[in-house]
């Protein structure tokens, strides 16, 4: 699998317009793969623009307003506090008879309509803020708007979230998409690095655990990949995830390991083994497979002794390597042992030995019982 598999949808219900992108091909984080018909979330977005600029202009005016309310609240006070001072100068002079009672009657009166005004005023611009506030959140319901519609009309390029390689198209042009969350236009795999994932037995798991997980991350001998082919895939991996449980179906447990993948010649959905060291044997004795001879469950090989005679020895074998026994018991090394002819001899013959050529030692090949 690819170490991000990123399924391209339609965020918006529209028209398929283009395909911008060459199927299989790589592609960069942002690159346009499709476009939708963008004309009816244009309009929109023009629409949302429109009731913006009203907005805006509603705020001028109410800015305005305020300001207009203002100025006729200073001419009120201003009249007020002088008809105010003629109350109170005219006061003590209406007593001694220097103004008349209907000059004074006429400033309190005056006084009182000036003090009205002022509070007419302060109400009038009590009012224009409260519009200029109204007008200011209209601002924001516009803005709102218009910044959702301009992201309906971006989201009409649908563009690739990751860089990788491409895959082939899923719907077609003219078709009508977004409509369901489930409809795939096509879907961007990120592979290099992949991932391979593999189950693995209870038993393996415990002996890649005292083996491998033992060891520090950078002593960790690598993973490798046996392609569809035969091949060793030339780049080793690294064990990333070991599954957190064992399926109870399969009694198996499933393992990630990351792969660099130059060339890209590995693709999500590909079939591969893996193989990991689970024991290093130094020093092992091998010896070919037609060398040992199994009997009932036992094996045994054909020692040619100092005196030259035939011996068979029981054999404890280990792995199969290539066409090579891991000989754990029974020989040693330098035991001269029979490869060829074994057919014709038996124990206690007295024979004649030769060096015999020794198949190759194919280490790709996987380890056997």
């Amino acid at each position: 699998m690819g170490f991000i598999d990123a399924e391209i949808h339609s965020k918006i219900t529209g028209y398929l317009l283009t395909q911008d992108y060459k199927e299989g091909s790589p592609v960069k984080t942002g690159d346009l793969l499709f476009k939708v018909d963008p004309r009816p979330f244009q309009a929109v977005v023009d629409q949302a623009k429109a009731q913006l600029n009203v907005a805006n202009a509603q705020l001028e005016q109410a800015q305005d307003d305020v300001k207009a309310a203002q100025a006729e609240i200073d001419r009120a006070q201003a009249a007020q506090l002088k008809t105010e001072l003629d109350v109170k100068r005219y006061t003590p002079l209406v007593k001694d008879g220097t103004v008349s009672q209907q000059e004074y009657d006429d400033a309190v009166q005056s006084n009182l309509a000036n003090i009205a005004s002022v509070a007419a005023a302060k109400g009038k611009f009590d009012r224009s803020k409260a519009t200029v506030d109204a007008a200011r959140a209209q601002i924001e319901v516009a803005r709102g708007s218009l910044q959702a519609a301009q992201l309906n009309l971006d989201y009409t390029n649908v563009k690739s979230p990751v860089n990788g390689i491409a895959g082939i198209r899923v719907a077609n042009i003219g078709d009508l998409v977004g409509s369901s969350q489930q409809q795939v236009l096509t879907t961007v795999s990120q592979i290099d690095p992949i991932f391979v994932q593999f189950p693995i037995s209870e038993q393996e798991y415990l002996k890649l655990r005292a083996f491998f997980f033992a060891r520090e991350a950078q002593q960790q001998p690598g993973v490798e990949l046996i392609l569809s082919d035969g091949t060793i895939y030339s780049q080793k991996g690294k064990i990333d995830i070991v599954g957190r449980q064992v399926e109870v179906s399969t009694g198996t447990l499933r393992i990630r390991a990351v792969f660099q993948n130059p060339g890209n010649i590995l693709r999500p959905g590909q079939y591969s083994r893996v193989r990991a060291a689970t024991t290093i044997q130094n020093n092992a004795l091998l010896l070919p497979q037609r060398a040992v001879e199994e009997l009932q469950g036992q094996y045994q090989v054909a020692v040619v002794g100092s005196d030259g005679k035939i011996a068979f020895r029981t054999v404890k074998v280990g792995e199969r390597v290539g066409s090579y026994w891991v000989i754990e018991q029974g020989i040693t090394p330098s035991d001269r042992v029979v490869i060829e002819g074994l057919q014709d001899i038996k124990t206690g013959q007295q024979v004649e030995t030769n060096r015999a050529a020794l198949p190759p030692l194919n280490m790709n090949q996987e380890p056997t019982r």
